[in-house]
């Protein structure tokens, strides 16, 4: 495994879980508005040894609920499985964090009930996805899949979408809800300018267009919530 970070502890990142955060190397997307840019394609290795985290997370018995493991994507790993299964062998719980585009990796890890909660990123509505991902020319079907195999796996999950002014409208988060109609819950995440962004210049919506678009998705998804204002 590519490990490229550690938070030790997070009331956040895993819902209604104490847990720690680890940060995988690599990604197949280019998005522009990218937080943790320096870890899509890393130029070392690794900077935390798998020893040394499982050392760090055996301390942890008793203390910490679960692993959540985020990225870059974390489903570009070849071992992922084999890593997610020494962590639930010590016992703890497994969020993922994916954008969706490993769907066979993805319904490995679900039919060996690997995974306790996903939060799954969607970047837009269809005919925006490949720019808003930095990648034109992306196929959509392996995304649309991993869609259908996380509403139909039983385990809670979340889908999420980071919105800007220069990407999204009120009509697109509508669109992205449209595909998910009947999911339990939605989140609208407000850009925030980490400066450290991987290329480009992005805004933040202004909270009355924030509240337009989670009042549109509402018409399909009970649950829809706005985080960071």
């Amino acid at each position: 495994m590519n490990l490229q970070g550690l938070q030790k502890l997070t009331l956040l990142d895993f819902p209604g879980k104490t847990a720690c955060t680890l940060f995988t190397g690599g990604c197949n997307l280019r998005c522009p508005f990218c937080h943790n840019a320096p870890l899509i394609a890393p130029a070392n290795g690794g900077v935390i040894d798998e020893t040394e985290f499982f050392d760090f997370l055996s301390t942890r018995k008793g203390k910490l609920d679960g692993v959540a493991i985020t990225g870059g994507e974390p489903l570009v790993q070849p071992d992922i499985a084999d890593f997610i299964k020494k962590i639930r062998a010590l016992g703890f719980l497994v969020k993922l964090d994916t954008n969706g585009f490993y769907p066979n990796r993805f319904k490995s890890l679900l039919d060996e009930h690997l995974l306790d909660y996903v939060a799954m990123d969607l970047k837009n509505s269809d005919g925006k996805y490949a720019a808003t991902c930095g990648r034109p020319g992306l196929d959509l079907t392996p995304m649309k899949q991993s869609v259908r195999l996380l509403m139909e796996s039983g385990i809670d999950y979340e889908f999420r979408t980071t919105v800007m002014r220069e990407f999204h409208t009120p009509a697109d988060i509508e669109a992205i809800a449209k595909g998910i109609a009947g999911a339990p819950r939605y989140y609208l995440q407000q850009f925030k300018d980490s400066g450290i962004l991987n290329e480009g210049s992005c805004s933040a919506h202004d909270e009355e267009t924030l509240f337009a678009m989670r009042d549109r998705a509402k018409k399909y998804i009970p649950t829809v919530e706005i985080r960071g204002i």
